[in-house]
């Protein structure tokens, strides 16, 4: 890896470290933030199949991934690597997109925020148990808090939760796979690089996604408007790909469980390109419900780690031992 790549900066002062982390994760949210109305928009009406455009994107963005590492000559993962490698595909390439793409088939975009707005908590508490960081209880209280308001929040555009159906089911099932993949997937932007780790994740799952693909294009043969067509290309190219490059660099520069926190911002920018987009409603109290998330956010990742645990990772679990730049860069940093 180069010196410029994505990789954590040793040089530069903390305060520098978490502001270009928590930059470069509002980008990553911000491209995010689009991805539910668009899936909704492409699966409404039968224009495509929910599995077509779940696993339909990720052909589309590991074409892209394949010929960008070639071009770039980037070496092959190493072994214990293409094993993590495998957990983000499964979290981010397959789980997420499927899962939330069959949930939109029948329910709203709004009503999908109010589970997905969990995701934030689950991703800091896979990244505190995956990495070791130890926020403070102030943080944990705002995580905690964060989601009861986004739930409130998503809750107050009309779509209020019931008892979970299968919809809802599908949604959970999404929310942890995201996590597990955002978590893992941060770590190896340490060693790897942020581009070129979702590149290699969707490279190692095109085996998986292309035959399900062909089979949904066989099935179920797309009846799809125009616009329902350039909702696909968004969530191929920036929902699947470019948008990690963004996302990975703010968790590989972190502290992770701090950045995840910025997620918090998704669902007002999820509801309002809902209503923008979609015509779903958007009122003073979801604009009053969405300052309440905000005001979480900002305190989350405001929040201090406790000292010494910023960039230390656990060793004597059953998780994979990260390896590689990431584990030079933590010996190096050690004084004496």
């Amino acid at each position: 890896m180069k010196k410029h790549d994505s990789a954590i900066a040793q040089e530069a002062p903390p305060l520098l470290i978490s502001r270009a982390g928590l930059g470069w994760g509002l980008l990553g949210v911000a491209a995010f933030s689009l991805t539910v109305p668009l899936t909704r928009l492409a699966v409404a009406d039968g224009g495509l199949a929910p599995l077509f455009t779940g696993t339909g994107r990720a052909v589309v963005a590991a074409l892209l991934a394949a010929g960008a590492l070639v071009l770039t000559r980037q070496r092959l993962p190493r072994p214990w690597q293409w094993a993590r490698l495998g957990l983000v595909a499964a979290g981010i390439v397959v789980g997420f997109p499927v899962l939330t793409s069959l949930a939109l088939t029948g329910t709203g975009a709004a009503h999908s925020a109010v589970v997905i707005g969990l995701l934030p908590a689950a991703t800091a508490t896979v990244a505190v148990l995956r990495t070791g960081e130890r926020p403070g209880a102030r943080f944990w209280a705002m995580v905690a808090l964060g989601a009861v308001a986004a739930v409130a929040f998503a809750t107050l555009t009309g779509a209020a939760p019931g008892p979970p159906d299968l919809f809802d089911l599908l949604l959970f099932g999404a929310v942890v796979t995201a996590a597990l993949g955002y978590a893992e997937g941060g770590l190896l932007a340490r060693e790897l690089g942020a581009w070129q780790t979702v590149s290699w994740a969707l490279v190692l799952s095109a085996p998986v996604t292309l035959p399900l693909t062909l089979w949904s294009l066989s099935q179920h043969p797309p009846q799809a408007t125009a616009a329902q067509w350039a909702a696909f290309a968004y969530l191929a190219l920036v929902s699947m790909y470019l948008g990690f490059f963004a996302w990975y660099r703010g968790l590989a520069i972190g502290p992770m469980a701090r950045v995840s926190q910025v997620q918090l911002t998704q669902p007002v920018m999820t509801i309002t390109w809902a209503a923008l987009l979609l015509g779903e409603p958007l009122t003073g109290p979801v604009l009053a419900g969405g300052a309440a998330v905000l005001a979480c956010a900002a305190v989350a990742v405001r929040a201090r780690l406790e000292p010494g645990t910023h960039e230390r990772g656990r060793t004597h679990t059953g998780w994979l031992r990260p390896r590689g730049r990431a584990a030079t860069l933590r010996r190096s940093s050690r004084p004496g």
